[in-house]
């Protein structure tokens, strides 16, 4: 291995971990805040801690890039406060 391969290396990108591209504008998830009653649930199980809390409680996608659609989120919302806009 040369010098010039292991600088290559260095800068190449890392892979994305979502197969989704979510460039066009459109957030991965939609949260129904007229419905979400911040039980956190979501919050909680996120594998990829796409969400955060907002000062009342309720969950704010803070890390969209990273949502990976695993469903764990809107499947487990007692109040059906979330879905996809990919699926």
């Amino acid at each position: 291995m040369s010098d010039t391969d292991a600088v290559g290396d260095a800068d190449s990108k890392p892979a994305r971990k979502s197969k989704y591209d979510y460039s066009s504008g459109l957030p991965p998830l939609n949260i129904n805040y007229k419905w979400c009653k911040a039980c956190n649930i979501c919050i909680a199980l996120c594998p990829q801690q796409v969400f955060e809390p907002d000062r009342d409680g309720k969950p704010v996608i803070a890390r969209a890039d990273d949502c990976t659609q695993c469903t764990i989120c809107w499947v487990h919302c007692p109040d059906f406060a979330i879905t996809s806009n990919y699926k």
